[in-house]
């Protein structure tokens, strides 16, 4: 019979990274889940720790699960309801977490140990507060897409593993509460690491990312306002630099994992990169997140009167255009341009080439026209579609955000709200916060308009980064947004793109799509019009709200019980 995946992890946890030896463990019982030679230096504290650190154990939330993404007439499973328990993602998640988890006891139930082999107090103390840190974040990432899963905590039998239970969210909240605040009191402000180990502000900051999924909003302002306080980030000046993987080190990563092509961890683009970039151009943002970007003035494009219908991307949130390729913009050494008619483009010497980013010429260009242009840049192609760009787990602009978010829903509205919204903007403006003639900075008090700022704010900022499912996921807005249509250009062929251009209707938006009260554009008029064409029809299920349990846990514990709809 085959070890629950709740364990395996456990019994693997002294397999360190490639810099560390991986000791017999047949040597002990496996139920003891170490070995008898490991855990007595500090350089073996130190490597069971940092292999806490793989990139799999804090793989982001995919953006084909949210509206911001499209991928040709593709649905993922969540866009298209049909998640279930054998659901790779699912089960990748699930045990993967649990793996970290596994590790994180591992640690801390050898820590006496390490006593005990002369490794000095402080030092031990130390290693307990990164794993306390590292058991809250993974047991923080499980209740938010399950809800009550099993909890450990310690070794327990392969008898009584065959038979527990999961423990209700309600109880586990607390405990993870409790492992960050001793995490928060035992871990050093800064590190030799930069922001790739844990700190406490890291603690800090991932306890409030925790509260606010939960709908805590008292201890997500709380913890927020301590990592605020701390004084030791700050927002990085250029938005557009944060994201460059020549930016290696900034005051605004809080957690953020490094990336390197010659060590093999590297960011596969060709799905992202433009045609003529030699990329394929498959994943790219989606319509609904143009339109969501507002005017220069603050205002969403469909009340603006600075919002241009022949140039979507002209007096936008600086943002927009740090995010998304705009038209006629050079973009890895090539001007780009999806205009139907436009068959040649210019490349960086001004050579004149056959526009492969143009449906007109080659079907498989984006089918709507955009790409995505954060962190993007030539040395992706130089690389070969291999690119090393930090990989953020939390950054300081989530902290203020976050801050702002849960006083705005305690309707508890002063001025540090205003600021900490105004802050984030103004950084995409190129000014500081009380420039208020330089940015739209926002003034409301009413909290239901804030709450549509602060939304549309978080979804200007954060996108591509992996954090609009779990928005989407806590606003409950999941049901609305993810039962819409992607949408596309017409193909060149279609006689209706001629009659656009011969009528001076622009090429791209021939309509503003509307905004509704949430921020959210609705682009059925031109669809009704058949000026644009649906790519695919986007499906939700409320059930999806709460991920399934993986099938083959339930089989091998029948003491496990599926989340409703599943």
């Amino acid at each position: 019979m085959r070890l629950n995946k709740i364990l395996l992890p456990v019994f693997t946890a002294l397999c360190g990274l490639a810099a560390t030896s991986c000791y017999d463990l047949d040597r002990n019982p496996l139920s003891e889940g170490s070995s008898e030679n490991w855990f007595t230096t500090e350089d073996e504290f130190e490597a069971s720790l940092k292999n806490l650190y793989q990139s799999g154990m804090w793989t982001a939330d995919n953006e084909s699960w949210t509206d911001d993404f499209v991928q040709r007439q593709i649905l993922s499973s969540f866009a298209n309801a049909t998640v279930n328990g054998q659901t790779q993602e699912v089960v990748d998640y699930w045990e993967n977490k649990y793996k970290g988890i596994g590790r994180a006891n591992v640690v801390l139930m050898n820590l006496q140990r390490g006593l005990e082999s002369g490794i000095p107090q402080r030092n031990v103390d130390r290693f307990g507060a990164e794993a306390y840190f590292l058991r809250a974040a993974f047991y923080s990432m499980l209740i938010e897409k399950f809800g009550d899963v099993v909890y450990v905590d310690s070794m327990v039998s392969i008898e009584d593993a065959f038979t527990m239970e999961r423990t209700p969210k309600s109880e586990l909240i607390p405990l993870v509460y409790a492992d960050y605040d001793k995490a928060i009191e035992g871990l050093p402000e800064k590190t030799d690491y930069q922001a790739s180990r844990a700190t406490k502000g890291a603690a800090m900051a991932m306890k409030a990312r925790f509260a606010l999924r939960m709908g805590d909003w008292k201890t997500a302002a709380e913890a927020a306002k301590a990592c605020m306080d701390l004084n030791v980030y700050d927002l990085e000046p250029s938005f557009e630099k944060l994201f460059l993987q020549t930016t290696k080190v900034s005051k605004e990563y809080i957690l953020a994992i490094p990336r390197s092509v010659e060590l093999g961890y590297y960011y596969p683009a060709w799905e992202i990169l433009s045609r003529l970039g030699s990329g394929n151009a498959w994943w790219c943002p989606s319509w609904d997140l143009l339109a969501t970007y507002t005017c220069t003035d603050g205002k969403p494009i469909d009340e603006s009167p600075l919002y241009d219908k022949n140039d979507p991307f002209k007096n936008r949130d600086p943002r927009c255009s740090m995010t998304i390729v705009p038209f006629g913009s050079m973009h890895c050494g090539y001007e780009y341009n999806p205009h139907p008619t436009a068959t040649v483009v210019k490349d960086k010497n001004g050579k004149q080439v056959s526009n492969k980013d143009s449906r007109g010429v080659f079907q498989y260009a984006s089918f709507n026209g955009l790409l995505w242009k954060k962190g993007v840049d030539e040395s992706w192609v130089e690389n070969g579609g291999k690119a090393e760009p930090t990989q953020i787990i939390i950054r300081y602009a989530d902290v203020l955000l976050m801050y702002a978010e849960a006083k705005i829903e305690m309707d508890d509205i002063d001025d540090s709200v205003l600021e900490a919204i105004n802050r984030v903007r103004s950084r995409a403006y190129s000014t500081t916060f009380d420039n208020t003639t330089a940015y739209p900075a926002v003034t409301a008090t009413d909290r239901l308009e804030l709450r549509k700022i602060l939304r549309t704010e978080r979804r200007m900022e954060f996108a591509n980064e992996g954090l609009r499912y779990s928005d989407i996921i806590r606003w409950k807005i999941a049901s609305k947004v993810m039962s819409k249509k992607n949408y596309g250009m017409l193909y060149p062929a279609q006689s209706i793109v001629e009659k656009l251009i011969d009528n001076g209707l622009p090429w791209f938006w021939p309509m503003t799509p509307e905004i509704d009260e949430e921020g959210i554009p609705d682009f059925t008029a031109m669809e009704k019009k058949g000026y644009i064409q649906a790519l695919s029809a986007k499906k939700w299920h409320d059930r999806q709200y709460l991920w399934p349990i993986p099938s083959k846990e339930i089989v091998i514990n029948n003491k496990l019980t599926q989340n409703t709809g599943y």
